[in-house]
C-alpha cells in the first residue's frame, strides 16, 4: 500500500522543519517545497536573512538533505510582488494599517503553493503553524494553536474549509519550547535559529524608507 503523500511548506525555521520531521516519523511520504519570494541577495533589499530569500532556501534545503527528503523550490516572486509587496505599500502610504501575511498566507502559501503541492501529487500541504484544525468528517473548523504566546491562527482566519481539508499543522499541539527540544534531539540543523520579527520584505523593520522608495508622495486621503 503507498503511503500518503504530504508536501511541507519549508521556511528554513525550526518549525517547519520539525514538521517534517513528525510527519516522517508518523508514516508519510514526505516532500520539502519552498518558495522563492525575495530577490537574489546583493540587491540591497534585505541584510539578513528573511522568509524566502536564499540563505532560508539553503538552510530549508540542509534540513530536507539531513531527513533524506526531496526538495522542491517554487519562484513566487512576481506573485508575491504584485498581492503581497505593492498591496503593503499602497495601505501603509493611505495611512492604513496592513496585514501582509494574512494576505500572503491567503494568496499565496495557501493558493499558489498549495496548488503546487497537489499538482506534485501530495494530498496534503503541511505547515509550521502554531494552530490546529478540528475534523469533523468533511467539516474542518480552525482552532488557535495550543501555546497561547505563539499562536498564529489569527493569520489563517481568511483561510475557508476547502483549503483546511488539505492542510496539517502538526507543530500546532506543541508549544515553542517543545518545538526547539524536539528538532534539537533530533539533530536538526535549525534548532537553535532565532525567531523572525520584523516583515520578511522590509529590511532591519525600515517600514517607512521602505514605502517611501516605491511610492511616489501625494496628498493625504
Amino acid at each position: 500500500m503507498s503511503k500518503t503523500l504530504v508536501a511541507v511548506a519549508m521556511s528554513g525555521g525550526v518549525d517547519s522543519s520539525l514538521t517534517a520531521a513528525l510527519l516522517k516519523e508518523a508514516g508519510y511520504q514526505v516532500i520539502g517545497i519552498s518558495m522563492q519570494m525575495q530577490p537574489d541577495e546583493g540587491n540591497g533589499r534585505a541584510s539578513r536573512p528573511t522568509c524566502g530569500s536564499p540563505r532560508d532556501l539553503g538552510d530549508a534545503g540542509r534540513v530536507c538533505q539531513v531527513l533524506g527528503l526531496p526538495f522542491h523550490v517554487v519562484d513566487v516572486r512576481s506573485q508575491f510582488e504584485t498581492c503581497v509587496v505593492d498591496y503593503f505599500c499602497t495601505e501603509y502610504a493611505r495611512g492604513r494599517t496592513p496585514n501582509p501575511c494574512v494576505v500572503c498566507n491567503r494568496q499565496i502559501k495557501f493558493d499558489l503553493l498549495l496548488r503546487h503541492a497537489l499538482s506534485l501529487g501530495a494530498e496534503y500541504l503541511a505547515t509550521g503553524h502554531y494552530a490546529r484544525i478540528e475534523r469533523r468528517g468533511q467539516a474542518c473548523s480552525l482552532l488557535r494553536g495550543a501555546d497561547p504566546s505563539c499562536d498564529q491562527s489569527y493569520f489563517l482566519y481568511r483561510l475557508g474549509e476547502t483549503e483546511l481539508q488539505r492542510l496539517l499543522f502538526p507543530v500546532g499541539q506543541y508549544t515553542k519550547a517543545e518545538v526547539r527540544r524536539m528538532a534539537a534531539e533530533r539533530g536538526l540543523p535549525v534548532a537553535g535559529k532565532p525567531k523572525s520579527q520584523d516583515l520578511c520584505f522590509v529590511p532591519e523593520g525600515r517600514y517607512h524608507d521602505f514605502v517611501a522608495q516605491r511610492v511616489s508622495a501625494g496628498p493625504g486621503e
